[in-house]
């Protein structure tokens, strides 16, 4: 009987991420690898890399120097790098760090078995193009999880050229999943107990796999019988759709939480990011979204000290955080991708960012906690996913994606179950079981 081979993957960035690790482990199951929560346990150790945030290279060799001495130990150990790091850097990875086996770029995850393979026979592999076949097509079904949620990638790439932004570059051009195998792969997931689904998409709302938008495939994923709520993420405000608004108030299973950024409040910096939206257009966006679902809860992206930006247009970003008042946002001081239009422009002092970065946070954290309070004593509904860190205690999200704890033991979990709300902290909410 053949030993399995032990699979460790490590996860930096986005949601997208977290699904394009899953499906990697899957495809890698295909050639016997078993997943190990240990890197010095590990046949084979992942990095799934993110480029969107600020030194990410830095942060991949970080760790490639740390594993080093795990290959040192053990030469058969294998070292292989994913993403969008491996996509924009692959020639460089390799140079910089030759214990590292094997390069494979976002786009071309499923061809995995066939680079491991050649790996274990001696051979170091990149593979960062964009292959004219759906990598979907090629993967195996999902596996089962243990979550009652999962994330289900139905569109990848972006065609919005944002000046700061490295997406297009690493993941390409926007392309939508098609609809049948969007829905076969949720029936799928459902038949396996999951019960909440987060669509993604670096552009999610603008999926166009079918007529009809993304509005239409969430109508078409509410039909499966045991589907109880779907979230989508992450959007542009140029690709709500009036169907998709109206979706919120009218489609019960899609939950009231919209992650929607805007980088900034002010026209002239916006006009700089190639955001193609104004300050204005983004405010009446929101209110014709909370028109739509009072309730629902908004969060958003911001870049602070974005080249040029003075402070009255940092102040126009602060009044739109106030007119807006959101539940959660990510905040990030602005910093250069090579390659990227904006990475040529000429960057503020670092105290001046890290100044403004304060203050915004400063805001986002009061209005943060703001929410969480006015959720006392409201009633919602809880998925529970998992044992708290106490014993007698469960965790879950509530439909606005708040992270709840209340008294349960383990046949809660995989139940939707009321409660209300008893307390507030800053990121989670405790409760009872409703009557």
């Amino acid at each position: 009987m053949t030993t399995p081979r032990k699979l460790f993957v490590k996860t930096y960035g986005c949601q997208m991420n977290v699904y394009d690790s899953e499906r990697m482990a899957e495809a890698l199951a295909g050639e016997g690898y078993v997943a190990t929560h240990r890197a010095d346990d590990a046949d084979m150790v992942l990095l799934n890399t993110c480029h969107i945030r600020e030194k990410a290279g830095e942060k991949l060799y970080s760790d490639l120097g740390r594993l080093k001495p795990l290959k040192t130990a053990n030469p058969n150990l294998k070292i292989a790098v994913a993403g969008c790091v491996a996509q924009a850097e692959g020639a460089e990875i390799i140079a910089r760090a030759p214990h590292v086996d094997l390069v494979v770029g976002p786009q071309a995850y499923h061809r995995l078995p066939q680079m491991a393979a050649r790996v274990q026979a001696g051979a170091r592999v990149v593979d960062t193009d964009f292959p004219p076949e759906d990598k979907f097509d090629a993967l195996p079904r999902p596996v089962l999880r243990r979550a009652p949620a999962a994330f289900l990638t139905v569109q990848e790439g972006c065609d919005k050229f944002c000046a700061f932004c490295v997406v297009p570059y690493t993941r390409g051009a926007e392309v939508s999943r098609p609809a049948a195998r969007i829905l076969a792969e949720a029936r799928a997931l459902v038949d396996q107990g999951v019960v909440d689904l987060t669509l993604l998409g670096q552009n999610v709302n603008a999926w166009h796999g079918a007529d009809g938008g993304l509005a239409a495939l969430i109508d078409a994923l509410s039909a499966i019988d045991g589907l109880a709520r779907i979230r989508y993420t992450t959007s542009h405000p140029n690709d709500m759709d009036a169907a998709l608004i109206a979706a919120h108030g009218d489609n019960p299973k899609l939950m009231p939480y919209l992650h929607l950024p805007v980088q900034s409040g002010a026209d002239r910096v916006l006009k700089a990011m190639n955001r193609k939206h104004t300050a204005a257009h983004y405010l009446a966006l929101v209110a014709r979204i909370r028109a739509a679902r009072p309730d629902i809860i908004l969060s958003s992206d911001f870049i602070v000290g974005f080249p040029g930006e003075s402070e009255a247009e940092f102040q126009a970003t602060l009044d739109l955080i106030e007119a807006v008042r959101f539940g959660a946002a990510y905040s990030f001081k602005y910093s250069a991708r090579p390659g990227t239009p904006a990475a040529e422009k000429p960057t503020l002092p670092e105290d001046v960012l890290n100044d403004r970065l304060q203050r915004l946070q400063a805001l986002v954290t009061r209005q943060q906690v703001e929410c969480q309070q006015a959720m006392v004593g409201r009633r919602v509904r809880v998925l529970v996913e998992k044992a708290g860190r106490m014993p007698g205690q469960v965790t879950g999200k509530s439909e606005y994606l708040h992270a709840v704890f209340l008294p349960g033991d383990a046949n809660l979990i995989g139940r939707i179950a009321p409660v209300t709300i008893t307390e507030a902290g800053r990121n989670s909410l405790g409760a009872v079981l409703a009557d």
